[in-house]
């Protein structure tokens, strides 16, 4: 019997993905967990796993296409890959792929045909970036199956033709210098992040209030750790005491869902990691039942998962609370966008030294400033101030072990 392939969700609020590139081409040999295709979202980047061995059967949807989430992307025969085609038996060249006129639905595919060249089917991406530039997708020559138009051949004819990947010359200030304007399209995982961003702004209430921590007691707490072992990281403790606050303060780990409040029993921590390509963020389970230590070394193995593109689909679902580390790059202070449907989120601005005043004498202390931004649809001022002095107190008075709070 056939295995299908599904498009694996990517996070609860993501309902579709964009296939980047197969691995396998249809009539290859697959093995189980070897990486069969890659897919982008706004939330990751990632490589899709084969569910089964076997041999690559049927591709329902090519590079290119946008898909909603558990719809059939391709099929493998659930065989040994010697037996699945027998080298005395001559196959019939496969014909078009009809699903890459995929409309974002999981609507049955049309019968598989050859269309005229003045009706070929396209797919939504490879309709948008031909009316972007002003492109006649029957004018390009199609590598796809059966001569389908591609994504990359829409890149490809507009970068023959000077736009796209390209430069346009412009006259300078005095109008004989020539400046050089490169012109590219948004890449499918920016443009899904800014889809995100602004349905955010559009549904939260966003306020936020700034407090401004002093880190010298973690600093030293660290500093205990010279010549034994890696020192956690200023965010791990950062984490460690929101996640105590978060339980003492359950509002703040809700989540909105039409007109009822869903109040969480666990802290499942999401924490953004920066990409060359974007921002993602993967999700700490029971974060809440973890050390400083062990929280370190969940942010850690996550972040290197996503740059590496080999995060599992279940780590970047299911957060109720976010953090974002800005101060990692020397940012001082952010006002961070709600990822929804959380109704909180929190930034770490950069630890550093300044002077304060200390018993009236002005000293140097490790300090960040701590941003929370909150939707007042459900979380009022009073109540984000309360949380966030915890927060502020639980690390300005760490105990000496740095995994307990």
């Amino acid at each position: 019997m056939p295995i299908d392939v599904l498009m694996p969700q990517l996070g609860e609020s993501i309902a579709e993905g964009t296939i980047v590139r197969w691995f396998k081409q249809v009539g290859d040999p697959v093995g189980r967990d070897e990486p069969l295709f890659e897919i982008s979202t706004d939330k990751v980047d990632a490589e899709i796993p084969s569910p089964a061995a076997g041999v690559l059967s049927q591709i329902r949807a090519d590079s290119g296409a946008t898909v909603p989430v558990n719809s059939v992307v391709a099929q493998i025969d659930g065989m040994e890959p010697a037996a699945a085609i027998p080298q005395s038996v001559e196959t019939d060249p496969p014909g078009p792929d009809p699903t890459d006129d995929w409309e974002r639905s999981a609507t049955p595919a049309p019968p598989i045909g050859s269309p005229a060249r003045g009706t070929r089917r396209l797919s939504p991406v490879v309709r948008r970036l031909a009316a972007e530039h002003g492109v006649d997708p029957a004018v390009v020559a199609g590598t796809g199956g059966g001569g389908r138009v591609t994504k990359a051949d829409i890149l490809a004819h507009v970068a023959g033709q000077g736009s796209a990947g390209g430069t346009v010359a412009a006259a300078g200030p005095t109008g004989t210098e020539a400046l050089a304007t490169r012109v590219e399209p948004m890449s499918v995982m920016r443009r899904q992040i800014a889809e995100h961003m602004v349905a955010s702004r559009r549904t939260a209430a966003h306020v936020h209030t700034v407090f401004d921590v002093d880190f010298s007691h973690v600093t030293e707490l660290r500093a205990a750790y010279a010549g034994a072992e890696r020192a956690p990281g200023y965010l791990a403790y950062v984490a460690r005491a929101v996640c105590h606050a978060l339980l003492a303060m359950p509002v703040i780990n809700a989540s909105l869902r039409s007109d009822d409040v869903l109040y969480h029993d666990h802290v499942n921590l999401g924490v953004a990691v920066a990409l060359d390509r974007g921002l993602i963020v993967p999700v700490i389970k029971g974060a809440h039942r973890l050390s400083v230590e062990q929280l370190d070394s969940a942010v850690t193995g996550l972040a290197t998962r996503a740059r590496a593109k080999q995060l599992a689909p279940d780590e970047v679902k299911g957060g109720t609370f976010t953090i974002t580390n800005p101060g990692s790059f020397g940012s001082v202070l952010g006002l961070p966008i709600i990822n929804q449907p959380q109704t909180a989120i929190l930034c770490l601005g950069a630890v550093e030294q300044r002077p304060v005043v200390v018993d009236g004498a002005v000293v140097a202390r490790w300090r960040a400033y701590l941003t929370l931004g909150f939707d007042h649809r459900l979380i009022d001022g009073a109540v984000a101030d309360r949380f966030l002095a915890t927060v502020r107190d639980t690390i300005e008075h760490y105990p000496g072990a740095a995994g307990a709070v």
